[in-house]
């Protein structure tokens, strides 16, 4: 069975986001489809349809969630050294190209969102970055071509979610 690592916020958003699916938008769909389906003809009701495929589209979510948590291996990224980029650093780049400045924290996928900073483990920057130590250079190849970043920093911060 493949682990997921997470930390200990990405695991609460996981858990909250199950419990919502379960004990509120579950049981409203369920009450939503039972009174469409009073409405008469089944072959031609929107709203018993709309219903029906909300409610199998959230048990695919509570599947996939339930999948999620039985997987996680919770990480306290607090407790690491992080003299070298690990898992829970955050990172400080600048671009030796354009001289632009990225802060990326690593973190589970279930977490990532490059928008605000967050990437995964396993995305292709953080693969070349993981180990590596400030003021080290490194060429990444990613998707959009080859660049280089010197790392200014790395550290832990508590991140949001």
């Amino acid at each position: 069975m493949d682990k997921e690592p997470m930390t200990n916020a990405g695991y609460t958003k996981v858990t909250k986001e199950l419990e919502f699916l379960k004990k509120t938008e579950r049981p409203e769909t369920v009450i939503a489809l039972d009174e469409a389906r009073q409405l008469g003809d089944l072959k031609e009701n929107a709203e018993y349809h709309a219903a029906k495929e909300k409610l199998k589209l959230i048990d695919v979510r509570i599947a996939e969630l339930n999948d999620l948590i039985s997987k996680a291996i919770i990480i306290d990224p607090s407790t690491l050294p992080h003299t070298k980029v690990s898992f829970g650093s955050t990172v400080d780049l600048v671009d030796c190209n354009s001289d632009e400045e990225f802060t990326y924290s690593i973190v589970g996928g279930v977490e990532s969102s490059a928008q605000n900073g967050l990437i995964s483990f396993n995305s292709p920057l953080a693969k070349q970055l993981l180990g590596k130590e400030e003021g080290e250079e490194i060429t990444a190849t990613l998707p959009g071509g080859n660049k280089t970043y010197e790392i200014l920093a790395v550290y832990y911060k508590e991140l949001e979610l």
